[in-house]
């Protein structure tokens, strides 16, 4: 298949998913149990990842930075750059990645793996709504989630940054978190809320999709797995762009 037609219709299919999984919420049963679970697994498990993910980044940021902004005299804002970036960027597209690794994996693998083992089949055989049952949970719960892990990767990134702006640099902490908190407006915050909620659905379609769309057994799921982390990232970069353009216009 030609790869632009290739893309327009896993693009429609996708499309068609998450319409289908989000209009049939409104249905019962509603599997509020498998919701929190899935909750759980993307918050509480990512947890640990994603906070020494943005320790290091909010250190790296410092490291990088400070000699720069000393050659024109402004060590001091230091703490203002590295809390800007985190918030605005980084902080962001890093947690949407490194959930797509390790979430978008584990969705695309499992939901690949009961589509060999027709556990698909069945239970639509049982009457049982894969959408409601398999991708509403996980989609909703990365909707959820990943905003309160971007958080957590802006806190723990200016805390890294702090530590090492004073632990190597010698700036004091109450300097770095004063230029860190003027350097953050309400606008940032809101920018920076706003683009985990797009990335968490972009995470949870695909790779529901992907996961769903599984072929060619064992080996599929493999293939599956892989296409879905790609496809994921490359998409929620892309759509990083169109997301922070948007912003610009509606916050700034």
């Amino acid at each position: 298949m030609n790869p632009i037609k290739k893309f327009l219709f896993e693009l429609q299919e996708t499309s068609f998913l998450i319409f289908y999984a989000f209009v049939r919420l409104f249905r019962k049963p509603r599997y509020i149990a498998e919701s929190i679970r899935q909750m759980d697994e993307i918050g509480v498990g990512s947890l640990p990842i994603i906070l020494l993910t943005g320790f290091f980044t909010g250190a790296v940021l410092t490291l990088q930075s400070f000699d720069t902004l000393a050659s024109y005299g402004g060590q001091n804002e230091t703490g203002r750059l590295v809390a800007y970036t985190l918030v605005r960027e980084l902080g962001p597209v890093l947690t949407a990645l490194m959930v797509a690794g390790r979430i978008g994996s584990a969705i695309s693998a499992e939901l690949g793996a009961m589509v060999v083992s027709q556990q698909i089949d069945a239970m639509r055989a049982l009457g049982t709504d894969p959408y409601r049952k398999l991708v509403a949970p996980r989609v909703i719960a990365l909707i959820l989630m990943l905003p309160l892990l971007t958080v957590a990767a802006d806190l723990f990134g200016i805390i890294g940054g702090g530590v090492v702006a004073n632990g190597l640099f010698g700036l004091d902490y109450n300097v770095f978190i004063t230029s860190a908190r003027n350097g953050i407006a309400t606008e940032d915050i809101i920018g920076g809320v706003i683009k985990p909620l797009f990335f968490g659905l972009i995470v949870g379609s695909v790779s529901c999709y992907k996961g769903l769309s599984t072929k060619g057994g064992t080996v599929g799921v493999g293939r599956s797995t892989t296409s879905a982390v790609v496809v994921s990232s490359i998409v929620v970069i892309i759509a990083d762009f169109f997301l922070a353009r948007a912003l610009q216009h509606l916050l700034d």
